[in-house]
């Protein structure tokens, strides 16, 4: 069988009323040949019935016999993936039909392993906005790794680029040994991008956007809760085991580090002044005097910091989109 120029890994739960759409904008792609796999995430609709009702040989369901979140069902659809370059499409996303070959052109003119490109926000209104300012992504041609950690830092006014959705070099990938760390369920893309570049990956960038990011007003949101904030501390720490980071990148990785340690302050004190526990809450305040210095901000004002999406403010949470993929 004919090794396709990409496979476009779609994660599914629960995603019936809109995977069609997604696959349609898969199959649309233009200049170059595409397999699109939809693995999914052991949904309870009819996401397996609505891909497979598309007819086309094209088309190839991967189904989980359990639940193993939006890292876990990448995982899956890239070990069934057989093309030279592999794409990213969330379930109710779409992506315009000449951003695959655009951005496999780019990345293999800087001999890189993988590309992001620009976003475009579909609001259920109808509007769109654009992500990121074009000159910005058009001064950065190549990602580096310790602008991209430092772009993922909560409670920092600067463009978040874990939001980007990148196509990868299948071969790298393998070669290296890289795949989404299951134990996250916020945050997964960031570490599989930060670990290709850490592996000295190139990672080239796109200023147009090809991606179209759709915002529906029943999109169920994701808090960042308690829980994923040390579970993304966590999964640092088993990123930094595997790629001991020097100079610059490790100059922002503790840039990082400390910014997920006061979110998770502000969230442990949040969760006391909830259950009125004032002692807890003062212990916590008083153990993180950098952290207390960001409490200044009204709790409010904070707390939308936090949970915040991306069509709202592109530095909420690092890494990961706060809609409810699986």
């Amino acid at each position: 069988m004919t090794e396709p120029d990409v496979s476009i890994v779609i994660a599914a739960y629960n995603a019936a009323d809109t995977i069609q759409r997604a696959i349609r904008s898969a199959l649309a792609q233009e200049g170059v040949t595409v397999e699109v796999i939809v693995a999914d995430d052991c949904s309870d609709d009819t996401t397996r019935e609505a891909a497979a009702a598309l007819g086309t040989p094209a088309v190839r369901l991967v189904p989980l016999d359990s639940n193993k979140g939006p890292g876990g069902a990448r995982n899956a659809g890239f070990a069934a993936a057989r093309g030279r370059w592999i794409a990213v499409l969330d379930a109710d996303d779409t992506m315009r039909p000449d951003r695959l070959r655009r951005m496999i052109d780019a990345a293999e003119r800087q001999s890189a392993a993988a590309a992001v490109d620009n976003i475009d926000v579909l609001h259920g209104d109808g509007r769109i906005t654009r992500m990121f300012p074009r000159d910005l992504l058009a001064a950065t041609p190549l990602l580096t790794l310790p602008a991209f950690i430092d772009s993922n830092r909560i409670f920092r006014d600067t463009h978040n680029f874990g939001y980007m959705k990148p196509v990868f070099h299948r071969a790298f990938l393998e070669g290296n040994r890289l795949s989404y760390d299951e134990d996250l369920r916020i945050g997964e893309d960031y570490l599989l991008l930060a670990a290709l570049l850490a592996a000295g990956g190139r990672c080239t960038v796109v200023p147009e956007a090809g991606y179209l990011y759709h915002v529906r007003e029943t999109s169920i949101s994701r808090v960042l809760h308690l829980h994923h904030v040390e579970a993304m501390l966590a999964g640092d720490r088993r990123f930094l085991a595997r790629f001991p980071l020097q100079g610059a990148a490790m100059a922002a990785q503790r840039r990082r580090t400390r910014s997920l340690e006061e979110a998770r302050a502000f969230l442990s004190l949040v969760r006391h002044l909830k259950n009125r526990s004032l002692g807890p809450a003062l212990k916590v305040a008083l153990g993180d005097p950098v952290a207390l210095r960001h409490l200044s901000m009204p709790i409010a004002a904070r707390w939308r910091r936090l949970t915040a999406s991306p069509a709202s403010h592109a530095a909420a949470a690092p890494g990961q989109p706060l809609k409810n993929k699986g």
